[in-house]
């Protein structure tokens, strides 16, 4: 009982320690991913802290599974150093005898990395395709900032509006260049305002001038309005009705299993097996020799953390390639960790059983 509620008490506060590092780096990284695509006008600056928040519970699976591979590896390494684990040897406690509480300990956090590789990440990408869908079917008139030139959607026009209303939905000094067809236009008007007319969006503007010119026979037409009329955003297939696989839920990933949904279902499934494969390496991967002063342990089990988990993005490249079948792939990668560890498990107790029958058989024999 000493022994489990010890190694769990120290396991649990390594764990949050360790997540709130990895979740502190993660986020700045993503922040700032995040704020230059709103820079360049992928996302909306509005949306920043939204998107950043799905990002994060799309990525909490990946952070919960290497924190508590880490702290497995962080705490057991530190009895080996601080000879506790020769303390446990010595008493008749195998290697073998820390998978229980590494278990108990962990249980939680496997549930919580399944529920969210399930469930939360399908949900969470749904909602940023429809945010950026959202965003991209917006008009050509709300994508423009007062005092800057801005791109419309298909890249054929700049707009460009000195003032804006409230509303959103009027500007004020209008410039326009569009190039289409090989003939460029320059209008401008003093005013305009938003017109929806079924799918599409008009921008109806109001005295002003439109200067063309013809690229090919060099032409030029200069025509003055009270009204005109201007296309001012097409209509955008919506991404929402042609969902990837990854933002499909689940059930409807089993209920039709074409490649791709099986590879989407090996990636989630892999994300529980591998991180319940990683606890079992962990605790092989900890050993360390008290008389090293050095972490050769820890970046090791970092890099075998890193190609686990290129493992099973390749399985999932794989299976929606039709390349090998889901439950090959499964079998091969989470089946031959599984098998790795428990051979590491048996290989390191059995050393440390060596080692601690050799000083007997010494004592025993003087001579």
């Amino acid at each position: 009982m000493l022994f489990d509620s010890t190694l769990r008490r120290d396991l649990a506060r390594s764990f949050g320690a360790t997540l709130v590092v990895i979740l502190t780096i993660v986020l700045t990284m993503m922040l700032i991913r995040t704020i230059g695509q709103a820079a360049v006008g992928n996302v909306s600056p509005q949306d920043v802290v939204l998107l950043l928040g799905y990002i994060a519970l799309g990525q909490l699976p990946t952070m919960l599974a290497l924190s508590m591979f880490i702290s497995v590896v962080a705490t057991l390494g530190r009895m080996y150093r601080d000879s506790e684990m020769a303390i446990w040897f010595a008493s008749g406690v195998g290697l073998t005898r820390f998978v229980r509480p590494v278990l108990r300990t962990s249980l939680p956090v496997l549930i919580v990395v399944g529920v969210l590789a399930l469930f939360v990440w399908p949900w969470v990408n749904q909602r940023s395709v429809e945010l950026r869908d959202r965003f991209e079917r917006r008009s050509d008139l709300s994508r423009v900032a007062p005092g800057q030139f801005q791109t419309s959607s298909d890249g054929s026009r700049v707009f460009f509006i000195e003032r804006d209303s409230q509303d959103g939905h009027t500007g004020r000094n209008v410039f326009i260049l569009s190039n289409t067809n090989g003939v460029e236009a320059v209008t401008t008007a003093k005013s305009g305002r938003i017109a929806i007319e079924g799918d599409d969006r008009f921008l109806l503007l109001d005295r002003g001038q439109r200067n063309e010119q013809n690229g090919k026979t060099n032409e030029k037409t200069l025509s003055r309005f009270e009204n005109y009329r201007v296309l001012a955003g097409e209509r955008v297939v919506s991404g929402a009705e042609n969902l990837p696989p990854k933002a499909r839920p689940t059930i409807e990933l089993l209920q039709s299993p074409s490649a791709p949904h099986q590879g989407e279902l090996v990636w989630r499934l892999g994300l529980i097996f591998g991180g319940a494969n990683l606890l079992l390496l962990a605790i092989g991967l900890s050993e360390t020799n008290p008389r090293r002063a050095s972490n050769w342990n820890l970046l090791f089990a970092l890099l075998s953390f890193v190609v686990y988990y290129n493992v099973i993005n390749l399985t999932q490249a794989w299976v929606a390639g039709g390349k090998v079948g889901m439950g090959v792939a499964l079998v091969a990668a989470h089946g031959g960790a599984f098998a790795l560890a428990l051979g590491m498990l048996w290989w390191r107790d059995g050393r440390n059983s060596r080692r601690k029958w050799r000083p007997a058989a010494a004592m025993a024999n003087p001579s």
